[in-house]
């Protein structure tokens, strides 16, 4: 089941080790009651809006309403994942993103956030739509 609001954003900033500042947008899959993977939508801007993800519990259902939202109502080009998990970097190439870079102590002192753009007309689980 897809879940969004405070329980999903105070499950991520737990497992990410930060504070969430607002404005963000957090959802996230719940299996049996418990969350098991979250997104969180941030530093929106007209092109672009920045995006870091904890958890295991990846869905297909969840990959499509995430670039389905991004892409189709937000209507950004591209997003920015920020993450220290290298399962995370993995995924987000999967999905057809390209590291683009290391943000040094993103996360604190000695926790380097890998960058990954994933631009509109790469994204696997959304399809480009001709205006």
């Amino acid at each position: 089941m897809i879940v969004d609001g405070e329980p999903v954003a105070q499950w991520i900033s737990e497992r990410l080790g930060y504070a969430l500042c607002a404005p963000y947008y957090a959802v996230g899959e719940m299996i049996d009651g418990e969350i098991v993977a979250a997104i969180i939508l941030s530093s929106f801007e007209k092109y672009d809006v920045q995006v870091s993800v904890a958890g295991t519990g990846w869905s297909r259902r969840l990959l499509i309403a995430l670039h389905e939202y991004v892409f189709g109502q937000l209507g950004v080009l591209r997003v920015t994942f920020l993450t220290e998990q290298p399962k995370v970097v993995g995924y987000a190439k999967r999905l057809g993103g390209q590291v683009e870079g290391i943000m040094r102590n993103h996360y604190g002192q000695g926790r380097d956030a890998t960058v990954i753009g994933l631009l509109r007309e790469d994204a696997k689980f959304y399809k480009v739509r001709k205006e």
